[in-house]
């Protein structure tokens, strides 16, 4: 018989194939179910709180800070006179507002640990 192995080993382990495939929102809601013990729905619905309450804030033009992660930052731009570039036709351009993450330090360092071999991982081909 072959091993068992738990649906968040998969995806955690499918986490660890350099960029190959993004992480999906199903696959945070898989691992909650895995790892918590939680319903399906429970799962679905603690991962949509926690993005709306995301969203909401940040709509609203907060910031949210979540340690050993990073923050997502509002960053608003003034409005400004742009040109045109085919006419160099003067162009009102309105204000706006941009978002802007930025990894916390405990992110960066896990990114950049060398793996077994002593060495840090590649970026995946493309980046």
């Amino acid at each position: 018989m072959g091993t068992m192995v738990s649906k968040s080993t998969v995806i955690l382990d499918r986490w660890s194939t350099q960029g190959e495939t993004p992480v999906l929102k199903s696959d945070l809601v898989n691992i909650l179910v895995a790892k918590k013990g939680v319903t399906q729905k429970q799962a679905e619905a603690t991962v949509e709180m926690i993005f709306g309450a995301m969203k909401d804030a940040l709509v609203a033009g907060e910031n949210i800070e979540i340690r050993g992660l990073g923050a997502f930052h509002v960053k608003h731009y003034g409005a400004y006179q742009g040109r045109n570039p085919k006419t160099g036709e003067p162009i009102a351009v309105r204000a706006k507002r941009g978002l802007l993450f930025r990894a916390g330090k405990e992110l960066k360092d896990r990114v950049n640990r060398p793996g077994p071999d002593g060495k840090v991982p590649p970026l995946a081909p493309g980046q």
